[in-house]
Order: C-alpha cells, then sequence, then structure tokens
C-alpha cells in the first residue's frame, strides 16, 4: 500500500518513516508541495496516487499562531481543505493528526471523542477548522487527536528541561495544565497501526497517565539523573505566554481502545525518549 506522508521531515514524519516499514511511504513536505496553494497538493497527489495520505504537516508553534493567525489558518484550516479536495481525485483516504488544544479545558474528566470543540486560542481554533473542513469533505478520513508531543527529531518539552537544567540553577514551571504527554514514536506506530485497520472517524491517541508540566519536568530530571535540580511550580497567568492554553486537556483512550490499541504509560515513553537521545549523541 502507497501512503503519501505530509510533514514527513518533522518530528512525527521522521518517526513515521522510521517505524512504519510494512508499506510504500513517499515522504514530502513544503518542499514537495505547499498545503496553502491547491495547485502544488493536487500536483503531488495526482503524481503519488496514494490509499492514504498521512497529514502531519501543520503550524503548531502556539504562540507564533497567537501572533499569526493568517498563517495558522492557511496551514492548518485552508491546508487541510487542499488536501481533502486532492484526496478526493484519486480517492485516497486521509489521517490527520490534530491536538487536544480544540477543547477549553475546563471540564475535569478526559475529553471523549464525541465532545465537542470549543478551542481558547488562536492555534487550536485552526485545528479545529481543519477537522471541519475533514468532516464537510467527500474524503474516507480519520482524524487522531493527540497531546503533549515529544520525540528526539525536533523540538519538545524533555529537551527544552534537559539543556535548561544544565545552565540555571533552578527551573520554574506550570503546575496548573494537566494533559498527557506522548512520544512521538509510540503515536507513529499507532498510526500505523489504525491506518491497517482502516480506521475512521476520530480517534483520541496519547500515552497513558496524566500529569502536569511540572510533573513531567521532575520526571523528566529525575530519569536523566539530575533530579537534585530545584523546580519551582508556576500558574499560567505567572509564565506570560500570549496564548491561553486549556488547564485540562486530557484525552479520553476509549476510541482508541475500541481497535484494540493502547499506548504505554508516558513515564516508560519518556524512559525509552532518553534512551534513544543517548543513543543518538553517541552516534
Amino acid at each position: 500500500m502507497r501512503i503519501l506522508v505530509l510533514g514527513a521531515r518533522g518530528m512525527l514524519g521522521t518517526d513515521l518513516l522510521n517505524e512504519w516499514q510494512s508499506d510504500e511511504l513517499i515522504p514530502a513536505d513544503v518542499a514537495e508541495a505547499d498545503l496553502r496553494h491547491f495547485e502544488e497538493v493536487q500536483e503531488l497527489v495526482s503524481k503519488v496516487r496514494p490509499a492514504w495520505i498521512i497529514l502531519c504537516a501543520a503550524y503548531t508553534d502556539v504562540d507564533g499562531c497567537e501572533r499569526n493567525p493568517e498563517l495558522a489558518f492557511a496551514v492548518n484550516a485552508t491546508g487541510v481543505e487542499n488536501v481533502a479536495r486532492a484526496a478526493q481525485s484519486v480517492a485516497a483516504r486521509i489521517f490527520f493528526v490534530s491536538t487536544d488544544y480544540v477543547f477549553n479545558g475546563q471540564g475535569r474528566r478526559p475529553y471523549e471523542a464525541s465532545d465537542p470543540t470549543a478551542p481558547l486560542n488562536v492555534y487550536g481554533a485552526s485545528k479545529a477548522a481543519g477537522e471541519a473542513a475533514l468532516r464537510k469533505s467527500n474524503s474516507n478520513w480519520c482524524i487522531g487527536r493527540t497531546s503533549w508531543l515529544f520525540g528526539v527529531h525536533g523540538p519538545s518539552f524533555p529537551e527544552k528541561i534537559l539543556r535548561a537544567a544544565e545552565t540555571r540553577p533552578e527551573l520554574s514551571v506550570v503546575n496548573d495544565q494537566v494533559g498527557s504527554p506522548t512520544y512521538t514514536r509510540d503515536l507513529a506506530v499507532a498510526i500505523r497501526d489504525l491506518v491497517s485497520k482502516d480506521a475512521r472517524g476520530v480517534v483520541h491517541i496519547t500515552n497513558q497517565g496524566v500529569c502536569s508540566w511540572f510533573d513531567f519536568a521532575r520526571e523528566i530530571l529525575w530519569q536523566s539523573g539530575r533530579g537534585a535540580v530545584p523546580v519551582m511550580p508556576i500558574t499560567t497567568d505567572q509564565s506570560a505566554r500570549p496564548a491561553r492554553r486549556p488547564s485540562y486537556s486530557v484525552l479520553s483512550p476509549a476510541s482508541l481502545h475500541a481497535y484494540g490499541l493502547r499506548l504505554r504509560p508516558w513515564q516508560e515513553a519518556l524512559q525509552a525518549f532518553l534512551q534513544e537521545r543517548r543513543s543518538a549523541v553517541i552516534s
């Protein structure tokens, strides 16, 4: 089966190519087709004629989206619409990677795949608009929402914490935002398996477990042997970030379990990440 991966040079895209050996994967990025321009997307899709398109290309800088909403919607919403239109011409199915930030975080139970979206920031709104564009299309699609991604092939929270711990005597990390960290290698395997099962509709995909960014930071330092570095909890308001964040964006795994799939606890995934990171440094 031929799979077109849009966003193949990103953190998740790289892991998709590494973890998915059972099919023919065609990597593509903005150099091959700018999602904002339908003609470029159409030309690429017509040339490749894939059975599935994995759409993990996105503008994911949350604060950057807040400062540049036109770009955010052009990539994350119009871009999805362009891919959906092109996919219809070759009867390709689409797997669209979305986010927990489509929810407002005001609940206190894990969000189900069927819960209504209500984003707080431009990034979440642009991704929700992308979901809506896909729903309106005639394409066969699956939306995989995930959260708090980390991996070795791109900027991530663990990397930020580890680098900060090398130069700062004390770290300050937000303690009033709760979610589920997700290792991109594990997410890549889940996407591969969902495609093999011809998944449809919305599926929530995260590693098991829940924590705050503060908890996550402490676990990163403890597992990396730097547990002595002090970490101070702060509030979201104290962090003074341009974009609002949901305080609780935990995604229910029920929709993933329905396909007989589950990811390991985030603490185990973090351990694997740190091992992969060490191996990358050594090599």
